[in-house]
Formats: C-alpha cells, structure tokens, sequence
C-alpha cells in the first residue's frame, strides 16, 4: 500500500530538512572555528560530525590538554545535544 502525500507537505518536508541540514553546517562551522582558536589550532585533521541528538569531534592531539580543550569549548556551543571527543591523542 502505498501512502500519497500532498505536493503542499512534500515541500514544506523537503524545506523543513533543507532548514536543518543549513542550521547543522552553521553548527559544524561554528564548532570547527572555536575548538581552533580555544586550542590555538593544536589538533589536526579536525573532524565534527552533527545529528539531531549528537555531536562527535575527533581528529588528532599532541596533549590530553589540547584534547579537555576542545570538550570545554565544544560543550559551550550545543546545548542539549551529547558530545564524544573521538580526538587521539599522539
């Protein structure tokens, strides 16, 4: 059985997740310019990764410093979202 939906809802779904995608690349921007400036661009190959419920940084340290900076400075910026700092610490 298939379901019919409207082309009135269809977009209002297809702008309701264009909305989204847009808020988590500002998020994503955002993340990725404080943790750099906080840990005066100690970690390489930095990665963040945003859904709906979490958030996940990793990429690579020289200190575990450099790595409790980057959760201080991430946890500031997502409330009511999770935070994994996947960062390895070399």
């Amino acid at each position: 059985m298939l379901l019919e939906v409207s082309p009135a809802v269809a977009t209002t779904v297809a702008e309701s997740e264009a909305a989204r995608v847009a808020v988590d690349n500002a998020l994503v921007s955002r993340i990725e310019r404080i943790v750099r400036c906080r840990t005066g661009g100690r970690i390489r190959d930095l990665r963040v990764d945003v859904t709906e419920e979490n958030v996940v940084i990793s990429g690579v340290a020289t200190t575990y410093y450099a790595k409790q900076l980057v959760t201080h400075a991430a946890l500031d910026e997502i409330p009511g979202r999770m935070l994994t700092n996947a960062i390895e610490v070399q």
